[in-house]
Formats: C-alpha cells, structure tokens, sequence
C-alpha cells in the first residue's frame, strides 16, 4: 500500500486483551480478526488510526515511539487484508466538516461510505445534490438519511401542510401539524446533519438525482416534468406497500413511461385509472415499519448512484416490501417498444418479457 495512504480503524472497532498480553482487533459476531503478538505500544498506535495521517506519518510517529516502523507496516497490511482497516481519500477528508462534532458524524459515516481505495465518495457526496419531490412518511426521513450520508445538499419540495398522519420518527413530527411541509421537512433533515446545504438548487441547475416519494407520482405527468432531464427514482408506499424504483437514467435504463405502458398492455383501463389516482393528494398510509425500511432502501440505492458503485438493483426495476413480512420482492420493467425514452433502441423489436417474468396483475405493479 502507498505510503500516501490515510488508515483508519473504525472507532467501534474491538480491541481485545488476548492471553499472553497478545491483542485481538476485531473478529467478534460475524467479522474476521486479527490476533497481534504482544508488542508495547502497538496497540495505541492502532487505536489512534484516525484516518487523518498519512501512513508515512503513522510510521514516523512508529519511529519516535520505539516501534520498528516495519512492523507497523506488516501490522497494517494485515489489518487491510481482513477488511478492518479503512484507507481515506485525501479528497474525503478535505470534504469532512469543520469542527468536532462533524468529524466525529464522519468518522461512523466513513468505513461504510469508503468501499474503493482512491474513490473519493465522501467527496463525491458532499458535491451532489438530490431533490426529493414530497414530504410524505417516506420522503422526508429518506431525505435525512441522505444527508445524515453525507449528501451535501437535499432540498425536499412540498407546497402542503403537515397533518397528523404524516408524523413518522425520523421525519416530521407531532408538533410539526399545521406548518408548512417544506419547513418542517427541512428541520428533520438539518437535525439530522446540521451543515447540509438545504437551499433551493440556482434557477437552471439540475439535481444529482430526484426521488418522487408522493404514490403515484410516477403516473403524473406534471410531478415528472420536474425531474428535467437528469436521473429521478420511486421511493413510497402504495397502500400498505412499499415500492422502491425504477431508477432512471435517461436514455440508458427503461423509464417509468415504459412501466405506464406495460400498465395499459395489461389493462386498457390503465389511463382512466391512473388520471383518477393522481387526481387528489392521497392521504398518509403505511405503518411505521414499513415506510422506515423503504426510505432506508431508497437511500441505499440513490447512494449507490451517486456513488457510482455499480449498477444498482433498481435499475429498470422495482422492489416491492409487502406486509406482513416485507421480504423484498424485484419485478424487473424493460423498456417498451412504443416508448420513446430510448432505452430500447438497441432492441431486435420483440415482444419483450413480461415485468417480473410472470403475467403482471393490476395493482401490484411497480410504477
């Protein structure tokens, strides 16, 4: 490994008193460890790996301390080679906010957030910006995840009023009833992670990524018309279910036109229905549990997004959390002939394989 390297040992991480003065890091529950031969000293040096040195710096304070700096180097390889250790980006750091406290929220956020050496992803979040399209029980505790992850700025869009059953922990609260969504959505993201960035994007400027939370916004033309041109993904609860996706990217991926038309292919009454859904603003539906688990998978997915950590499962997909037991269930949309979203021009222009790979039924589609 580079000496220009930053390891970090994540703080949670165990430090055990093995027999013989010897110490074990890590390696309890389902995780592997590491055994160290007792050597003094060593064990501080690797409580203290905050990520803000350079392993060229551990090694030298290695040296002032009277430890063999190529000990140190050999302890640390092994401690990267059972994943324990985290080595930072230069770039993640510069991008950690000031102060102790943000350090301190970085410092959990980062093992997870940090998967590819070099990546720079904490960076590359604190630059991104999401737009997520309606304070609903799902949006907004969706929309402090994101930022609480390190999502530079969320700006959550609502023109209604709290009522008391869009109060959901982690989101808007009791005492929110009767103010405006958008305020009240943006003191849960801000007690989240006070230095995210909640102003509205410049007239013009284009989000990483927009989520539409509100149910059936994916029918509505004029809730999609704000996503402009760049990537948007279903998160919300339809009833008592969960639905997760499609993620959409232009031009690459099937889009949610393409989902309304396989609606319509199984249904000629799909449009009449669909104008009838979207017609009213749906009241607050799904429990507690279930609007939790989707905004946390919605999360994981628009992180894995603008993370560019590969190609996310909801990619011309959606995943469906049905109670009581909210197993996950994929249907997979593919882009429809008649759509001009692009997706299937590379398309030998058969039929294409019904969602899910089974004949769809209405109302249980995705978008």
């Amino acid at each position: 490994m580079s000496d220009s390297a930053h390891p970090l040992l994540p703080p949670a991480t165990p430090l055990l008193h093995a027999d013989g003065g010897a110490v074990q890091v890590g390696g309890v529950d389902s995780t592997d460890g590491l055994l160290l031969d007792p050597v003094p000293g060593l064990p501080n040096l690797i409580r203290a790996l905050d990520g803000r040195r350079s392993q060229r710096a551990v090694r030298a304070q290695a040296a002032r301390d009277g430890l063999d700096p190529g000990l140190v180097d050999t302890a640390l390889e092994a401690l990267r080679g059972t994943g324990l250790l985290t080595d930072l980006d230069p770039a993640d750091l510069l991008a950690t906010g000031a102060g102790p406290a943000a350090a301190a929220r970085a410092r959990v956020e980062l093992p997870s957030a940090v998967r590819v050496p070099g990546s720079a992803v904490w960076r590359t979040r604190a630059l991104s910006s999401v737009v997520v399209e309606g304070a609903t029980r799902v949006g907004t505790p969706l929309a402090a995840v994101l930022a609480a992850s390190g999502v530079g700025r969320v700006v959550v869009h609502d023109s209604g009023v709290v009522r008391a059953g869009d109060a959901v922990v982690g989101g808007l609260t009791a005492g929110d009833e009767g103010r405006p969504r958008s305020m009240a959505a943006a003191d849960a993201v801000r007690r989240a992670s006070p230095l995210t960035d909640l102003r509205p994007l410049p007239p013009g400027a284009l989000p990483d990524l927009v989520v539409l939370t509100r149910p059936w916004a994916a029918s509505d033309p004029v809730a999609l018309r704000g996503t402009g041109s760049g990537a948007h993904l279903v998160a919300t609860v339809r009833g008592e279910t969960g639905v997760v996706g499609p993620l959409v990217v232009r031009g690459a991926t099937s889009c949610l036109l393409c989902a309304d038309l396989h609606r319509r292919d199984a249904d000629a009454r799909w449009p009449r229905l669909a104008a009838q859904l979207v017609a009213a603003e749906a009241p607050p539906s799904g429990s507690t549990l279930t609007c939790l688990l989707t905004a946390l998978l919605a999360a994981g997915q628009a992180l894995a997004y603008l993370d560019d950590a590969g190609a996310p499962l909801t990619l011309g997909a959606t995943v469906e959390l049905r109670p009581p037991d909210l197993l996950p269930r994929v249907r997979r949309w593919p882009a429809h002939p008649s759509c001009g979203c692009g997706a299937g021009a590379g398309d030998d222009g058969g039929d294409p394989a019904p969602p899910g790979g089974e004949a769809p039924e209405q109302g249980t589609m995705g978008s």
